[in-house]
């Protein structure tokens, strides 16, 4: 495809573009196409244990297709690194994705700075893993974000922003899909701005600090379910932790039983609602959240917090296939006293 001339007003600018998973493919895609010259692509050092593949880097395979050169650094802050990306001669950094601060003698190799790509509304969500937070928390809405980048993690003005709802069932995988797409418009208004403020400029708008929260990296614990939270939190995380670290939980039968981990995959909130009388609602005396209510084709359905029900229509046993939730139980003995709960028997 030939790129759209540049017009008189506008300046084609040579850029560097920072970045490893696929958040970043669709910007990069785009400025590979625009009247701007990508002149490299830094991305992560390929490391695999022995005998092992590396991991998945698809803006590695995004600048192979494109034919764009590679850069791959251990730390992008060393001196060698730095005089590296010097050599190029960029006008402006684009970063996204990337995984790595960048310092202050790094941001300065490009006469404009650098811009950052981030999953969020900012200054809500800084941090690693803004999509799966941005649905644990509930927020109704959310966005992509291009700042002028700054040593502190997404603290820079926002120079653009896009904003779209959450769907209700929408997992982070499917949001961050749309949310990458979002993005490609966003960097090129913010390349348009930077362009005609002067390199010299901070165009954007500072970020309040009242108004920062955290989205830190996910851990494999993460993904166990604390069945004292409210049945919506519980759905929310089974969204949100697609495809890692996944929502899990353990069955315990019995003392003289070992618990069984399965993963959560498909659930809903019962609607207390349509039950028409709220005495018919409440979880008897007696029964803690993790206890099993009920058992039919429809699935598992389980006491929460706050009064409230989740319904598990499939699930993964660990090391066994996806399965119905009726189909489990009919594989296991559910005793009045089995219940979901952490990997540690207690007796309830």
């Amino acid at each position: 495809m030939k790129p759209p001339p540049v017009s008189a007003s506008k300046r084609a600018l040579k850029i560097v573009v920072m970045g490893t998973g696929p958040f970043a493919v669709p910007m990069f895609q785009a400025l590979v196409q625009s009247p701007h010259a990508v002149a490299a692509v830094v991305t992560r050092p390929a490391h695999a244990p022995a005998g092992r593949r590396p991991p998945p880097n698809p803006m590695r395979d995004a600048a192979e297709a494109a034919g764009v050169p590679i850069l791959a650094p251990e730390r992008i802050n060393d001196p060698e690194a730095i005089a590296a990306i010097h050599a190029i001669g960029p006008d402006l950094l684009v970063v996204c994705d990337y995984g790595q601060i960048l310092s202050p003698a790094a941001l300065a190799v490009a006469p404009y700075g650098g811009i950052n790509l981030h999953g969020s509304l900012l200054p809500r969500h800084r941090g690693a893993a803004p999509v799966q937070w941005a649905i644990l928390a509930g927020d109704a809405s959310t966005g992509v974000s291009v700042i002028h980048m700054t040593p502190a993690l997404d603290a820079g003005n926002v120079i653009a922003v896009r904003e779209t709802p959450i769907g209700g069932t929408e997992t982070a995988p499917e949001l961050e899909h749309r949310l990458a797409a979002m993005g490609v418009d966003a960097v090129l208004e913010a390349i348009d701005l930077l362009v005609a403020a002067g390199p010299l400029a901070t165009p954007g708008v500072p970020q309040d600090p009242a108004r920062v929260t955290r989205a830190p990296r996910l851990a494999k614990a993460d993904g166990i379910v604390d069945w004292s939270l409210s049945a919506a939190r519980i759905a929310r995380m089974r969204r949100a932790l697609e495809p890692w670290p996944r929502t899990a939980t353990f069955l315990h039968a019995g003392a003289e039983r070992p618990p069984v981990r399965v993963v959560l995959e498909d659930v809903a909130v019962v609607d207390e609602s349509a039950a028409g009388h709220a005495a018919d609602l409440a979880i008897a005396p007696g029964l803690s959240p993790g206890s099993i209510l009920s058992v039919d084709d429809a699935g598992l359905v389980v006491a929460c917090g706050e009064n409230t029900r989740l319904v598990i229509r499939r699930l993964v046993p660990e090391g066994k296939r996806s399965m119905s939730a009726a189909e489990f139980a009919r594989g296991h003995a559910l005793f009045s006293t089995a219940r979901f709960g952490n990997g540690a028997w207690h007796q309830i």
